[in-house]
């Protein structure tokens, strides 16, 4: 029996998230699975992309490319609902502009001339959120005083901590994380802005796996709350579930990121 590769390429925070599925899968129902952690999410985007990955959580702007055209590598899997009230019980997340708790900017108009850390420009929560709002507010040029390009959601948080930089959009998903992991954290920053909700980051899989696997794997996560460690699996990750959502789901993010291309994006 062939091992079916799972990964993401979302933050670090993720990957216990997607282990934990790949465990209940194989436990539960005789998927053999394993979840692929040992290379950079660069690499693992790469193998999404050519067909060396089965099973992937991907952003969404990410999924919109690897969508596209005749020949496209994935489809859509299942995407996850977060247990937050603030979800409401949908398959949508926020980006929240944050500041450190001593600064004195209160609103998102007094970031004007701040320096913002970027996690990476192929991240909507992180970049294309923020070049679709500015779009939005007809700020196409020169906003902030700085851009500098993080690595990731995590660094970012803790440039804005450190000094170094003023504000930045972090997915909420991974504030969650990064809060659940250190309580301490939440004194030292505040949320002058949040942009959203946007449709969730989903869960994709190899277009070309035979069908009736690709049925069996939206099967397994749909019903994860149908049984007691499915629903411990969930509860641990502040998961409600998953649902199952149609490509269309994710014009939203397409039509965005178009709006947003209109915005300069200087480092």
């Amino acid at each position: 029996m062939t091992t079916l590769k799972f990964t993401t390429c979302q933050a670090a925070s993720t990957e216990p998230i997607v282990a934990a599925v790949t465990r209940y899968l194989s436990s539960k129902w005789g998927i053999s699975a394993e979840a692929v952690e040992d290379i950079s999410w660069q690499e693992r985007y790469e193998q999404v992309k050519d067909g060396r990955m089965d099973v992937a959580w991907i952003c969404g702007s990410y999924y919109t490319q690897l969508s596209s055209g005749p020949n496209h590598a994935v489809e859509l899997l299942a995407a996850p609902i977060m247990s937050h009230a603030r979800y409401r019980g949908e398959p949508v997340y926020f980006s929240d502009v944050i500041v450190r708790k001593d600064s004195s900017f209160q609103t998102f108009a007094d970031l004007r001339g701040a320096a913002l850390a970027y996690n990476e420009p192929g991240s909507f929560s992180g970049y294309w959120a923020m070049r679709h709002h500015l779009a939005q507010l007809g700020e196409l040029d020169g906003y902030f005083g700085r851009l500098v390009q993080s690595g990731g959601h995590v660094n970012s948080l803790q440039m804005i901590l450190s000094g170094e930089v003023e504000t930045a959009a972090i997915d909420s998903m991974v504030l969650i994380a990064e809060l659940q992991e250190n309580p301490d954290l939440a004194p030292k920053f505040r949320v002058v802005d949040t942009l959203g909700p946007n449709p969730i980051p989903p869960w994709v899989v190899r277009r070309s796996l035979p069908k009736a696997q690709k049925a069996q794997l939206r099967r397994a996560l749909l019903s994860l709350n149908e049984d007691e460690d499915g629903r411990k699996l969930l509860q641990t990750h502040q998961l409600r579930g998953f649902t199952a959502v149609p490509d269309a789901h994710y014009d939203p993010t397409r039509r965005m990121m178009v709006k947003a291309a209109e915005v300069s994006w200087r480092i």
